[in-house]
């Protein structure tokens, strides 16, 4: 950031008084400018012992599989948010089950979250963001054409879970380097 959203004047990179952490301040009006986290919505659409996945048709990651998942947009709840990306992606019509993923992703200032979600009909077709969509079993996945470290880990967990017979909530923390369960 280089200017004031407020005024339009040049800002700077300093720690504001009482706190902790630089942030872009304009001197100008005195605006604080907080970056923070984006928040990242989408669903682990289950349909029998199958799961849906999208075949990205935008980048980042064109080509490759994911769950449907996007932006969160101002106005709405995690829980809609994640409804409305698996409509937009894969006009898919889920029930939520329970939130199932929190992923902290530091790196690239995001948190996802995927919650589990039953497909009361097998009903789906591809969009304007996903070139596919079908349901895979799991050993269907295209485990190496994953899209991201994120579905990998939410699939890996759905699948064993289920053999479990129990879905608790799982907190993921990534880094550029590493993962930390």
């Amino acid at each position: 950031m280089n200017f004031c959203s407020h005024c339009g004047n040049s800002v700077r990179i300093a720690v504001p008084e009482g706190d902790n952490r630089p942030r872009h301040i304009c001197d100008s009006c005195g605006t604080i400018h907080y970056q923070n986290p984006r928040i990242i919505a989408g669903c682990l659409p289950v349909y029998e012992d199958k799961v849906l996945l999208c075949k990205r048709a935008i980048e980042p990651r064109l080509g490759y599989w994911t769950l449907p998942a996007g932006f969160m947009e101002n106005g709405e709840s995690t829980e809609q948010a994640a409804l409305r990306e698996t409509y937009e992606e894969a006009f898919a019509e889920v029930e939520i089950q329970s939130l199932y993923t929190v992923t902290s992703i530091l790196h690239v200032n995001q948190v996802q979250m995927f919650y589990l979600a039953h497909m009361p009909k097998p009903k789906f077709s591809a969009s304007s963001e996903s070139l596919e969509v079908a349901l895979f079993s799991e050993d269907e996945i295209p485990w190496d054409d994953l899209a991201f470290q994120t579905i990998r880990n939410a699939l890996e967990f759905y699948f064993e879970d289920r053999r479990q017979g129990e879905f608790p909530l799982r907190h993921v923390e990534l880094s550029a380097n590493r993962r930390k369960p």
